[in-house]
């Protein structure tokens, strides 16, 4: 359980680089239309999703310490807030569809949620790759204060 929590969660953190990519794709679209960001919405409110629970599950079933489990549900928080950050962004429009500084606010925040995001997965996946990298039994920590002879 412990590789395939490593596993699922280093592919959840490359869901996540791919949504900067695909972000990125929607907007160079020219003409940008409703499919501008298909890519993005998909891997967004789905996959990531998905993989996330996954996770979250695989840390359960690992037993991994409180902590990395908790690690592990961050990210679904973050999700549900960057989609309620999409949507207050599109929402946030005036009465001919333009958008308002507010708007363009939230929408950054959506943008610096995701950036949050991506570094909370890092550290799940470094916590899960150390929970499954064994210790040898025979291998005794050490620990030197300063001020002591080594």
């Amino acid at each position: 359980m412990r590789k395939a929590l490593v596993v699922v969660s280093t592919l959840l953190l490359v869901a996540f680089a791919l949504q900067f990519v695909f972000a990125a794709v929607g907007a160079f679209t020219k003409p940008a239309g409703d499919g501008a960001y298909g890519l993005h919405s998909v891997n967004g409110m789905a996959v990531i999703p998905v993989l996330t629970l996954l996770t979250i599950l695989l840390a359960v079933l690992a037993k991994a310490p409180g902590r990395l489990v908790g690690l592990t549900v961050l990210p679904l928080g973050l999700v549900v807030l960057q989609a309620l950050l999409a949507m207050f962004a599109n929402g946030l429009t005036d009465a001919s569809g333009v958008s308002t500084p507010f708007g363009l606010t939230v929408a950054a925040l959506h943008a610096v949620n995701g950036i949050v995001a991506v570094h909370v997965v890092v550290a799940v996946v470094r916590a899960a790759r150390q929970l499954a990298t064994p210790v040898p039994a025979d291998v005794a920590q050490v620990t030197i204060r300063e001020g002591e002879p080594a």
